[in-house]
């Protein structure tokens, strides 16, 4: 009986296996392919051998390349070549891999701009393109990737405004913008991404206020981190911050904001990091602070904070520890 299920099995499963092994690579993903393969240089060359991206049964896929079938065809669905020193123009042939859900070109010397045909992408979940070196501002069109949850962008050289159409991506839970030259405000539309998670955009040149940022009410529902440092973000800390209740870390340091720390800020539930130093903060740190159940590190140092402002030691770098909190 066993036999005959065994059979039964692969009669079943042997027509599939036929069809994925004859099934051909889409024209448009090769010739996709090829296009980059001619434009990365000999680091990424060397391991792409064959005439299929996706192997063609006595060659694996290309290093980076991951297929999938779908009828009668097999379609690029991820391409992930990092590290490996591609030099040149962000290859704007990526843009017709129509089916891509990652695309990883991560610590390369990739220039240029991010090209508006960027937005054809709609299938794209991940996009990594942080430590390279593209440049100009980031095209609208990107605002088009509605799949997208994880967008890496940081240690470049991008320039003008953080763009708007950003907020148009509704899954987007990752937004990595750090270490670039973004200048002007912060959209204040990014307060309405429901999932997001994750907002650095720290070590910019980007003005405004923190009030401006959450002026929406519901704003940032999902929030967990939230770094603006190394700025030139002015005003104070509202209290309305304290309405982003899933916040866990905040980091403002090295911006030029001033007046007091809104004790409300301290019930915020599950804030474990408090990055407040060089700024011009003045009055003193509310003690609910130092009863908080799970601060864990609040940096004050470097403000204009009253003496005394500290009942737990010495006024300038404060590590909030465990031990601490059992006094």
């Amino acid at each position: 009986m066993a036999h005959l299920l065994n059979w039964a099995f692969l009669i079943l499963i042997f027509p599939l296996l036929l069809n994925l092994a004859s099934s051909k690579t889409l024209k448009r993903d090769v010739k996709a392919l090829n296009e980059i393969k001619a434009s990365l240089g000999w680091r990424v060359v060397y391991a792409w051998v064959g005439d299929d991206p996706c192997g063609d049964g006595d060659l694996p896929p290309w290093s980076g390349v991951t297929c999938s079938t779908q009828g009668d065809y097999r379609v690029v669905t991820a391409l992930e070549v990092y590290a490996v020193s591609i030099v040149g123009p962000f290859p704007t042939a990526v843009t017709n891999l129509l089916d891509l859900t990652i695309l990883d070109l991560h610590n390369n010397k990739l220039t240029g701009p991010i090209p508006p045909q960027i937005g054809r992408l709609k299938r794209l979940k991940i996009l990594n393109l942080r430590w390279n070196k593209l440049q100009d501002v980031i095209p609208p069109e990107i605002g088009e990737l509605k799949s997208l949850t994880h967008l890496y962008l940081s240690f470049n050289n991008f320039k003008g405004e953080i763009p708007k159409e950003l907020a148009n991506l509704p899954e987007l839970r990752y937004l990595y913008l750090h270490e670039n030259r973004f200048s002007g405000r912060i959209p204040a539309e990014l307060g309405t991404l429901q999932h997001l998670r994750h907002l650095d955009v720290g070590s910019n040149h980007l003005v405004g206020t923190i009030r401006e940022l959450i002026r929406f009410e519901g704003c940032f529902p999902a929030l967990r981190n939230l770094y603006l440092s190394n700025n030139y973000l002015t005003g104070g800390v509202p209290a309305q911050l304290a309405n982003l209740s899933n916040l866990e870390i905040l980091h403002l340091s090295y911006n030029k904001m001033s007046g007091i720390i809104p004790a409300g800020l301290a019930h915020i539930p599950r804030l474990t990091h408090l990055y407040l130093d060089h700024n011009q903060f003045s009055g003193r740190i509310p003690d609910a602070f130092y009863k908080h159940s799970y601060l864990k590190e609040m940096y004050i140092e470097r403000n204009a904070f009253k003496p005394g402002v500290n009942p737990i030691g010495v006024h300038k770098v404060l590590e909030v520890s465990d031990a601490d909190f059992l006094v």
